[in-house]
């Protein structure tokens, strides 16, 4: 048997692709592990989960850097490096080899924004996977701007003289040995990287451990339903796009019915409403089995697991990968692009509209989806790491 520990950034996102594969590994009898942050780690990697901790930035809650909401663009890629990224792989690093030493992993399994794992496996010699949670990286995001690209690399320098092996010329943030893209090629078009092999396995879509109550007898079977969110890192950033959804939805109340879900309570406290319903949180994957349309920030989870079931999007990039993926979207005609910061109710209406009364976005939401399904998700990124550790115990077989 061989034994993975993986290594994740304290951010739900990136966590649960991740949960998929490890608990698929544990159930075929590899002895699996964690580093990360425990707090975060416990629900969703489940009770058995063996977790060592590591320390995370103190500046914000779950350690996670609390960055200005109008931040957008260049100015907000730079605050996600300098102000989370690097200090984040700094506070990880020394939590990292602490679990190496007592683990004794055969092979990492590291997200790529958990860059700690990556340069402390790399000082020690071991072998490690990259965990891609977002396509961005393989389609050329930063082509065209060579300044952005080296600002970064210098960046990833620093922390390799600090944490990890000054020797190494690589990118951390892909593997020599492996990279699982938890995407298809239906959605993102060409897939490249700057390493070793890239396996497109799809979403790891699983049953999560522990979901929120819904109300579920509060939906009515005669309406189509639509699910707004804006994921769980832009809570500070919505009042008025949730507002504006809020709007056009109540506006198409006779043949829809909307929830909303607002971590950050930006809408206040909603009296009851037969037509649109917000919570704080929601069982996302049993409620997208229901959905007809999905109204999001283009966040590349949510995205993905609703073109699994098949749902068109309304997609709203607010920053980092978003644009990315929400170009993808539109490529793959799986849904509508609209502005954030620059969208009323009147523009979200049409768009709602032109997802659901087009039959072409529904049709290549499901081909995505059928996409998806047979790249294999956790079943084929296991499949991928116990080829990975068979080639490195045999150099004459290949991964």
């Amino acid at each position: 048997m061989t034994r993975y520990l993986c290594v994740v950034p304290p951010l739900v996102g990136h966590v649960n692709p991740a949960a998929g594969v490890v608990a698929e590994l544990a159930a075929r009898g590899h002895p699996t592990a964690w580093a990360g942050l425990p707090e975060l780690l416990g629900p969703l990697a489940g009770p058995d989960a063996a977790v060592f901790p590591c320390e995370v930035p103190d500046s914000g809650p779950g350690g996670t850097a609390q960055r200005p909401p109008e931040l957008r663009g260049p100015a907000a890629l730079k605050f996600l490096w300098e102000d989370f990224l690097v200090p984040l792989a700094e506070a990880m690093a020394p939590g990292v080899a602490a679990a190496v030493q007592r683990f004794r992993p055969d092979v990492l399994l590291v997200d790529q924004q958990a860059v700690a794992g990556a340069l402390v496996a790399e000082r020690l010699g071991l072998p490690w996977a990259t965990s891609a949670t977002t396509s961005a990286e393989f389609t050329g995001a930063l082509d065209g701007m060579p300044l952005v690209d080296a600002w970064i690399s210098g960046l990833l320098t620093g922390l390799r003289g600090r944490i990890g092996d000054p020797a190494r010329t690589g990118d951390p943030r892909f593997s020599p040995y492996l990279t699982l893209a938890f995407t298809t090629p239906e959605l993102t078009g060409p897939v490249t990287g700057k390493a070793g092999p890239i396996r497109c396995v799809g979403p790891a879509v699983a049953a999560r451990r522990t979901g929120p109550p819904f109300p579920w007898q509060w939906l009515d079977p005669g309406r189509a339903t639509v699910l707004v969110t804006l994921g769980t890192a832009n809570t500070d950033t919505g009042e008025a796009f949730l507002t504006a959804c809020r709007e056009a939805l109540r506006a198409r109340a006779g043949r829809l019915q909307a929830v909303i879900v607002d971590p950050g309570a930006v809408l206040g406290s909603p009296a009851p409403d037969p037509d649109v319903l917000v919570l704080p949180s929601v069982p996302q994957l049993e409620l997208l089995e229901r959905a007809a349309a999905v109204v999001c920030h283009a966040g590349h989870n949510t995205v993905c697991e609703a073109l699994w079931h098949g749902v068109p999007l309304v997609v709203a990039p607010i920053r980092d990968d978003q644009p990315v993926v929400a170009g993808q979207v539109v490529a793959a005609g799986a849904g509508v692009r609209v502005r954030f910061g620059r969208t009323g109710a009147a523009r979200l209406g049409q768009a709602l509209d032109a997802v659901l009364d087009d039959p072409a976005h529904r049709d290549a939401a499901r081909r995505v989806g059928a996409s998806f399904r047979a790249a294999g998700g956790a079943t084929r990124a296991a499949d991928h790491l116990e080829a990975l550790a068979e080639a490195l115990a045999d150099p004459r077989s290949t991964a």
